[in-house]
């Protein structure tokens, strides 16, 4: 696979104020800022080079400081990670440590001061060549400052781990490196500047310039950059102890990177910069021999595909949006209506049977955008116009002039059905329809209709605004318009779209409901509820089984597991147990704020189940977990509802949280011969998310 090299420019500057000549290294690949600037061998290489020709300099007396920015809108996006899936031993690994470190330690130990003018996005070692350097600007519109890697499956392993601790202090260094990767979260301009990650921020229309003239100052004395001391042994130690308790009752051993780079940071604060660059480079390489990497760096690819789907129609068939009509007014429907007004430029007309629901609707879209001003995210304007496209109404007719309809009607076939055949009496025979259902069979709800061929599944996730994915289902009569129309709301979203053919449940509910089901049958045979509950945590997994179900609401999982066995069969099995607490309205969970972690199952729910005679412990509920998974996703590929392994483990991702170090699902299921055992078949080539047999 070829390497996108990156090289390495450097200009002589003369800095203001008689400062002297600054060298100045810029990063660029050639590429517009849609192909970021990567880090693989060739372009540590180049960067290897014009640094330690700097430092020469620097020695010589040419320069009296260097500095190093990155093409508009990019510093640098880190490691390729193409290039690392491909290393096939230990020793490779351990050298891509052992080169970056060799590299990026010469910024911080020349003669002379260094400078990193952040001028764009800086993730993984991106960041750290800026960590690496004395001092660092920041241009105020970067929104993009991460150490990702944990989770991804490795630790920051260019300086990360030693550096950003005695940057920033052992608790945010822990925030950074271990919590926000898993939340998917990047720093913005101000906070980084406030946690002392930057030393200063300036406007991005003369960036350069005012870094350069910041840089001089510096120079010359005429600004002294303080910093904050390093922490205590006390204050280290306290940090790390809560950041394990964490990870203790999150992760729980599923995955090893966050573990190992906390154990990085328990070196403390005492250990050289050697001691610590060392400790890294044995880290990165045993992680990145691990099956756990080589499943991320696969769902890393397969998410980042995913925004080109699979099996879309030419976007020409699409028919444009002149408005765009909600049909309820309930939590769900108001979430999709101000969603969507927050990306397309049309009227959303939100319709319910009377005018105190339609009042509940449009005030859950108002205090949606008023919280997103209050944080800083919209402004008082954009608000007001984005609410003024929200319209909400108890007249049907309202909806003729839409384009697209999208029922979010309670879950109910006659209900749905009722809806789309009032619908079609009063639109064009040319709107598309759109229904929200979770499970429901697509193909029944438009059978009855003049014209079902305008029907589509645009199933979102709750919460809408924060779920990424959307699936869009398409039945055997869905016209390519409709489907095209589908593709095209979810991009303008910017959510991915994964197809989905129209079978119960699609993918996402079809698998999440058979797995919680499994666990619950084998609570109806005996198995202790607890046991019950923990046995998935070596997957990983956001939350365990009777979490996820207090999450959905149980009412809501019965209706769905009743719903799947009555087109698919036992295998999702009835459970008198839950169809009793249904009934008694009792919580699945106890919600207790001093534990960390998800909420555990309550034992009040041992009275609801009983009389099975045949105990579990946590690895037969596991087996029995993954045994049904296997064969479902067989029979899911057999009948065409998903378009390949790969799309199953893209939908898991994203709409259910699963983590990229299991590839989805998949993967794993190759990897622990699953699926070889229930389908005969591997679902990946070997190597393909896995450690390249030797």
């Amino acid at each position: 696979m070829n390497e996108v090299i990156t090289y390495a420019h450097t200009r002589d500057i003369n800095l203001p104020g008689n400062a002297g000549t600054l060298a100045l290294i810029t990063l660029d690949n050639g590429k517009d800022h849609t192909k970021p600037t990567t880090l693989g061998v060739q372009g540590m290489r180049n960067i290897h080079d014009a640094v330690n020709t700097a430092r020469t300099r620097a020695s010589n007396g040419e320069i009296v400081a260097v500095a190093i920015t990155g093409k508009p809108y990019v510093f640098a996006a880190g490691a390729d990670l193409k290039g690392v899936s491909l290393v096939a031993t230990h020793d490779e690994a351990r050298a891509l440590g052992t080169n970056g470190h060799n590299t990026l330690r010469i910024l911080g130990e020349m003669t002379v001061p260094t400078f990193a003018f952040i001028n764009g996005a800086a993730l993984g070692g991106g960041l750290e060549v800026a960590l690496n350097c004395t001092h660092r600007t920041l241009s105020t519109d970067v929104n993009a400052l991460a150490l990702p890697e944990t989770g991804l499956g490795l630790i920051p392993g260019w300086g990360g781990t030693y550096l950003l601790p005695r940057l920033v202090g052992i608790e945010h260094a822990i925030s950074i490196i271990i919590d926000h990767p898993a939340r998917n979260r990047r720093l913005r301009a101000k906070e980084a500047h406030t946690l002392g990650l930057v030393d200063v921020l300036l406007e991005p229309a003369d960036f350069l310039e005012q870094s350069l003239a910041w840089a001089a100052q510096v120079i010359t004395g005429d600004i002294t950059v303080s910093r904050r001391p390093l922490d205590n042994d006390e204050q280290w130690a306290a940090a790390l102890s809560r950041g394990f308790a964490q990870l203790d009752a999150t992760v729980n051993h599923a995955r090893p990177a966050p573990y190992r780079a906390l154990e990085l940071l328990a070196l403390g604060p005492h250990i050289s910069r050697d001691e610590g660059f060392t400790a890294e480079d044995d880290a990165l390489a045993d992680l990145i021999m691990t099956d756990e990497f080589r499943a991320s760096i696969y769902a890393f690819h397969a998410v980042n595909a995913a925004k080109r789907p699979k099996g879309a129609p030419d976007s020409a068939h699409a028919v444009p949006l002149t408005g765009v009509g909600i049909v309820g007014a309930g939590l769900m429907a108001a979430q999709i209506a101000v969603t969507i007004a927050q990306r397309v430029d049309a009227p959303i007309i939100m319709r319910d049977l009377d005018e105190e629901k339609v009042a509940h609707g449009m005030e859950h879209v108002h205090s949606t955008l008023d919280k997103l001003v209050q944080q800083g995210r919209l402004s008082e304007q954009r608000a007001r116009t984005i609410g003024q496209r929200v319209t909400g109404t108890t007249d049907i007719t309202q909806f003729t002039s839409c384009s697209l309809i999208i029922e979010a009607v309670t879950e109910i076939m006659s209900v749905k059905k009722q809806v789309f055949a009032e619908l079609e009496h009063i639109v064009s025979p040319q709107t598309i329809f759109a229904t929200n259902t979770s499970a429901l069979s697509i193909t029944q709800m438009s059978a009855h209709l003049k014209h079902p061929e305008r029907v589509v599944g645009i199933h979102f996730f709750n919460p809408v605004a924060k779920m990424p994915l959307v699936e869009v289902i398409s039945t055997p009569t869905t016209s390519k318009e409709a489907l095209a129309t589908a593709f095209a709301l979810v991009k303008d979203l910017r959510k991915t779209a994964i197809l989905a053919h129209d079978r119960p449940g699609f993918i996402v509910n079809r698998l999440l409901v058979l797995l919680m089901g499994t666990v619950i049958k084998a609570v109806e045979q005996g198995t202790d509820l607890h046991v019950a509950d923990q046995a998935l945590t070596p997957l990983g997994l956001p939350m365990p089984p009777f979490a996820l179900f207090d999450l959905v609401g149980p009412a809501v999982g019965l209706h769905v597991l009743t719903s799947l066995r009555e087109e698919l069969g036992d295998r999702f099995a009835r459970s008198p147990g839950l169809e009793r607490i249904v009934a008694d309205g009792t919580r699945v969970v106890d919600n207790d704020p001093s534990r960390l972690g998800p909420p555990h199952v309550s034992d009040r729910l041992t009275t609801y189940f009983g009389g099975g005679d045949h105990p579990r412990h946590e690895q037969e509920v596991l087996d029995l977990v993954l045994t049904a998974l296997t064969k479902e996703i067989g029979m899911m590929l057999d009948e065409g509802v998903a378009q390949d392994a790969t799309d199953i483990d893209v939908a898991m991702i994203l709409g259910a949280g699963w983590p990229f170090a299991l590839g989805g699902i998949t993967p794993y299921l190759d990897r622990t011969g699953y699926t070889e055992r229930y389908l005969g078949r591997r679902l990946h080539e070997p190597g393909v998310a896995s450690v390249p047999s030797s």
